[in-house]
């Protein structure tokens, strides 16, 4: 259970300001908001048993240890890479020949194609080693998000806002892969050591979000 909701809250973190938030947005001003919907289901069913199954793999050929410090280290990344924001390229705009769901379900697969949440998803697969559970609770939340995405396609025509979600989500990332970096350290240094990694860990994580809070354009509200 503890998966599960582990899994629900971090992907709807991540997902909140996520390109493919973003294009559940866009999309819903051209489709139904249900078929919009539909096609976001099946599309990160598929995508998130992918990531399941691969981070399921790399327990059986890298030891565990080292492959959770890697997913808590990925956790840090996730939480600067929400600072750093996403942006649509075009994808909302290409055209097909297919119906809506097929349309929209295709571009929100390739779209997450190694984005953070399948990413996320990888790495508490590998975490937590509950595929089912993992899954559900990272299919659950990108729907919720994405759900909130189409609403506010539909309701605003613009993109989601608050510059305070983003920064309180990348807060709980790095929070996360911090304690998930001390945790996986401890079991294999002496714990000052530990702690002194962490704590330089901590500091470039500050750093970096400070370049790039620096570095980002305001935006027009």
């Amino acid at each position: 259970m503890a998966a599960l909701i582990a899994s629900f809250i971090f992907v709807l973190l991540a997902e909140m300001g996520d390109k493919t938030q973003l294009l559940a947005m866009a999309f819903a001003t051209r489709y139904s908001a249900l078929k919009v919907l539909i096609a976001v289901t099946l599309a990160t069913l598929a995508n998130h048993a992918l990531a399941v199954a691969v981070g399921h793999f790399l327990t059986k050929i890298v030891p565990l240890d080292f492959i959770s410090l890697a997913a808590a280290l990925s956790f840090i990344i996730f939480g600067l890479w929400t600072i750093h924001g996403d942006h649509l390229h075009g994808e909302d705009r290409k055209k097909s020949h297919f119906g809506p769901v097929m349309t929209v379900g295709t571009a929100f697969f390739l779209a997450e194609m190694g984005d953070k949440t399948q990413l996320a998803t990888i790495s508490l697969a590998v975490q937590y080693q509950s595929p089912l559970y993992v899954l559900a609770g990272t299919t659950l939340g990108m729907v919720i998000a994405d759900a909130a995405g189409i609403t506010a396609g539909i309701v605003m025509h613009k993109h989601m806002p608050d510059r305070a979600i983003k920064w309180t989500s990348a807060g709980i990332f790095i929070l996360f892969g911090l304690s998930g970096v001390y945790r996986a350290l401890a079991a294999l240094l002496s714990g000052g050591y530990a702690i002194s990694i962490v704590s330089a860990l901590a500091a470039c994580a500050a750093g970096g979000a400070y370049v790039i809070a620096r570095s980002e354009k305001p935006s027009a509200e």
